[in-house]
């Protein structure tokens, strides 16, 4: 594809090209957008080659990352997804049982979000849509939240994307903690310890790690890990001290809470989702039902 395409209006894009177009903006690889689709990856490939040489112009570019649509190709995904609601919104008005909710709600947030309120939330609605299944990334590296592979994100963010529509679910709010069993009572006392567990190096921009280098910039962490999971969980085995949201804490009894919550740290929870994949079924049940369920203390 070296060539030089130029552009020719008189090709007629179809319904298996957007499907095509739509999985590999969400995938951006070949081999996972084949899967999706239940095709090979030649198939694919194949498949782009002719739209772009029947449009006369490129809707990916090639790179080591993968396949990186062009704005074209994000107008057409947008046009893809209206299809796909359309269509789902279809099947579901012919179902027999037309309660019952089935398919795959995808899912990004991070590890602390979704161990401590989105997968609590996740079990409660078992009952009611057991034909639900979940695709669930989650990433500590804050991704961004434009990613069309999401169906919903749960994410920490003071500014919210104009284009998603969603939910403010609350303040994350942020203490310094010890291990109940450390022997550390009291801030002074974890200081002198000296042991700070943070996630400088996986976060460097994470709130937390933002405050302790301005107010204690001599500290330096004597365990740098990858997430703030880890933190809570070597923090409450005695390492050394450190800041956790507080709705992650407080659901444990092995750890001692050494400072009132931290404004400086403070954050805000966001359920978020497409304007297209909102009126999905699927979709719109579990986002309604995390925006009852998820709450923050």
């Amino acid at each position: 594809m070296n060539a030089k395409l130029q552009y020719k209006p008189g090709y007629r894009i179809s319904q298996p090209d957007l499907e095509i177009i739509l999985a590999l903006v969400r995938a951006q690889t070949l081999a996972v957008a084949g899967e999706r689709l239940g095709v090979d990856a030649s198939t694919v490939f194949r498949a782009v080659q002719r739209m772009e040489k029947g449009l006369g112009i490129r809707l990916f570019e090639r790179s080591r990352s993968g396949y990186q649509p062009s704005e074209l190709a994000q107008e057409l995904a947008v046009h893809a997804e209206q299809m796909e609601a359309q269509l789902e919104a279809a099947r579901s008005a012919v179902q027999l049982q037309p309660d019952q909710v089935s398919g795959v709600v995808r899912i990004s947030t991070t590890d602390t979000v979704l161990h401590g309120l989105v997968a609590p939330a996740l079990k409660l609605l078992r009952t009611s849509h057991p034909l639900l299944t979940y695709d669930i990334h989650a990433g500590n590296e804050l991704a961004s939240l434009t990613r069309r592979d999401t169906d919903i994100a749960v994410r920490a963010t003071r500014r919210p994307p104009q284009h998603l529509v969603g939910k403010h679910v609350g303040p994350i709010r942020v203490a310094l903690y010890a291990g109940k069993k450390s022997g550390i009572k009291d801030i002074d006392a974890g200081i002198a310890a000296g042991s700070w567990i943070a996630p400088d190096d996986a976060l460097p921009e994470h709130p937390s790690v933002i405050w302790r280098k301005k107010h204690f910039p001599r500290a330096m962490p004597a365990y740098r890990v990858n997430s703030i999971l880890t933190v809570a969980e070597l923090t409450a085995q005695g390492l050394g001290i450190g800041l956790l949201p507080v709705f992650l804490a407080e659901r444990r009894n092995d750890l001692l809470q050494l400072t009132e919550t931290i404004d400086e740290c403070q954050t805000e929870l966001w359920l978020l989702t497409h304007t297209e994949s909102r009126h999905l079924r699927r979709v719109s049940a579990v986002f309604n039902h995390l925006a009852e369920q998820v709450a923050l203390v």
